[in-house]
C-alpha cells in the first residue's frame, strides 16, 4: 500500500482531471447529435453515430488488460490514449472543411475513433482510481466526486447551448467553438492525469483469466449476471436513446434554448439526488438501488409518448436525472465491490465489452426499425420509445432478481428506500408506520 501523502496528491490531480474532463464532457456530449444533423445526417447515421463508438469503445477494450500487464503500468496506458483522444478533437472540427461529400460519414469515422481511445484508457482509470478509496466510502467519496463533476457539466452544457443560441445564423462558427473549448479542457485534464501515482503493479498469474472463460462463467458467476443484467438494459436503453435529440430538434422543432435546457435537466437532478444514493449505498447496498432505479429508467420513453410539452418533459428529465444517478453510480460501486484489485483492469474490460457491444446493437437496431415501424401519434420514433420501454421493463423485473448483494447490507423496503432518497416522509411518519396503520383501516 502507497503512502497516504501519495494517496492524497493522487486524489487531489484526480479530481481536476475530472474537473476539467466534465467541462469537456458538458460541451460536448449533448451537442455531437446536434453537428450531425448540422452536417445533414439521416436518422441511420444517427444511430450508427451511436451504435459505432460504442461497439469499437467495448471491443478495444479486451486489448487493455493485455497492454497494462505488458507495460506493467496502468497509468502508461491511461496517459498515453487520453493525448490520443485529445488529438482526435482535431480532425472532427475540421471535417466542414476537409470533406464536402457525406460530412456525417467522416463524423462518425472520428466520433468511433475518438470515443475508443478513451475507452482504452478507461478500465486502467477505473482500477487505479478505485485504490484510493476504501470500499466503506466509496458510495460517500463517489457521491460527492461525481455531485461536483455533475455541476462542472451542467455549466458549460448551458454554455454550449448559449454559444449555439447566439450564433444559430452561424452554426459551424458555433460548434467550432464549442469543440475547441472542449479541445483546451481535455489537455488540461491530461495535465493532471499524467501526476497520477501508481504503486508498483505486480501480476498475479492466478489472476489472469481470458475472455473466453468469463463467457463460460456467464451461467453461474453472480458478476456475470449482473454484466448480463446491466448489457441487457443497456441495449433497451439504445433502441430509443439516440434519437431523443433528433426527435427534439429535427421533429418537435425545438430551439437551442429549450433543447439545452431540456439535456441539462437531468444532469441537475442527478446532482440533486446523487449523494443521497452514495449515502445509501454504503449502507444498504448497490443491489437495492440497482433495481429500483432501473424500473424507473423503464418507464422514461413513454412518458415523452403521453405527452411532449416542454414543461411536462422537463418533469421526466428530472426523473430520468433522479433515476440515471443512482443506477450509475451503483453499478460502478457493485463492481468495485464484486471483484479484487488485481482482477479489477480486466474485469471492468469484460464488463465494458459487454455493456458496449450491447449498446451499439441497440442503437442499429433502433435506426433500422424506425424506417418500418408505423407512427405512434403521427410519429414513428414514438413507436420505437414504446418498444424501448415495455423491453427495458422485462428486462429490469426479471434478470435484476437473479444477482445477489456481495457484501453484508442493512435490510431496506424498496418504499422507505424510494422516500428516504426524493428527501420526504409520509405524513403520517414513516412507510411502517403508514403500512399498519392501513391493516388497522381494513
Amino acid at each position: 500500500m502507497f503512502g497516504k501523502n501519495r494517496i492524497r496528491k493522487s486524489l487531489k490531480v484526480s479530481f481536476w482531471d475530472g474537473v476539467f474532463a466534465s467541462g469537456m464532457n458538458g460541451l460536448i456530449t449533448d451537442y455531437i447529435t446536434p453537428y450531425a444533423l448540422f452536417l445533414k445526417a439521416t436518422t441511420l447515421q444517427i444511430g450508427f453515430l451511436t451504435a459505432f463508438p460504442n461497439l469499437s469503445s467495448a471491443l478495444v477494450q479486451l486489448v487493455t488488460p493485455e497492454l497494462t500487464e505488458k507495460l506493467k503500468s496502468r497509468r502508461k496506458v491511461i496517459n498515453l490514449f487520453v493525448f490520443l483522444h485529445l488529438l482526435m478533437f482535431i480532425p472532427i472540427m475540421l471535417i466542414p472543411y476537409l470533406f464536402k461529400w457525406q460530412p456525417a460519414l467522416f463524423l462518425i469515422i472520428f466520433i468511433t475513433l475518438f470515443s475508443s481511445f478513451n475507452a482504452l484508457a478507461g478500465p486502467a482509470w477505473a482500477s487505479l482510481l478505485s485504490e484510493y478509496v476504501p470500499y466503506k466510502s466509496r458510495g460517500r467519496y463517489f457521491g460527492w466526486r461525481n455531485k461536483i463533476f455533475g455541476i462542472v457539466t451542467v455549466v458549460f452544457a448551458f454554455v454550449s447551448g448559449f454559444i449555439l443560441h447566439n450564433f444559430r445564423n452561424n452554426l459551424l462558427k458555433g460548434f467550432l467553438i464549442i469543440f475547441g473549448m472542449a479541445f483546451v479542457f481535455r489537455f488540461i485534464s491530461w495535465y493532471f492525469l499524467i501526476q497520477m501515482y501508481e504503486p508498483t503493479f505486480r501480476l498475479k498469474k492466478e489472476a489472469y483469466f481470458s475472455f473466453l472463460d468469463f463467457v463460460k462463467r456467464l451461467r453461474v458467476s453472480n458478476f456475470a449476471k449482473f454484466v448480463i443484467f446491466v448489457s441487457s438494459l443497456n441495449f433497451c436503453v439504445n433502441l430509443a436513446a439516440p434519437f431523443f435529440s433528433v426527435f427534439m430538434l429535427r421533429d418537435l422543432k425545438f430551439n437551442y434554448i429549450i433543447y439545452t435546457i431540456l439535456v441539462t435537466t437531468v444532469p441537475i437532478f442527478h446532482i440533486l439526488t446523487i449523494d443521497r444514493w452514495g449515502k445509501l449505498a454504503d449502507r444498504i447496498g448497490n443491489l437495492k438501488i440497482l433495481k429500483i432505479t432501473s424500473l424507473f429508467i423503464a418507464s422514461l420513453p413513454f412518458f415523452w409518448i403521453i405527452n411532449q410539452n416542454p414543461f411536462f418533459l422537463i418533469l421526466i428529465q428530472a426523473l430520468s436525472g433522479f433515476a440515471w444517478s443512482g443506477f450509475g453510480l451503483c453499478a460502478t460501486n457493485f463492481i468495485y465491490d464484486a471483484v479484487s484489485p488485481e482482477k479489477r483492469t480486466r474485469c471492468i474490460a469484460y464488463f465494458n465489452v459487454f455493456s458496449g457491444t450491447a449498446s451499439c446493437l441497440g442503437a442499429l437496431l433502433g435506426g433500422f426499425l424506425i424506417n418500418f415501424l408505423p407512427p405512434l401519434f403521427n410519429y414513428k420514433i414514438l413507436s420505437l420509445f414504446l418498444i424501448s420501454s415495455a423491453l427495458r421493463f422485462l428486462v429490469a423485473i426479471n434478470l435484476s432478481r437473479k444477482i445477489k448483494e456481495v457484501r453484508p447490507v442493512e435490510e431496506e423496503k424498496s418504499i422507505d428506500l424510494f422516500f428516504k432518497v426524493v428527501g420526504i416522509k409520509p405524513i403520517l411518519g414513516n412507510s411502517r408506520d403508514l403500512r399498519v396503520f392501513l391493516r388497522q383501516e381494513d
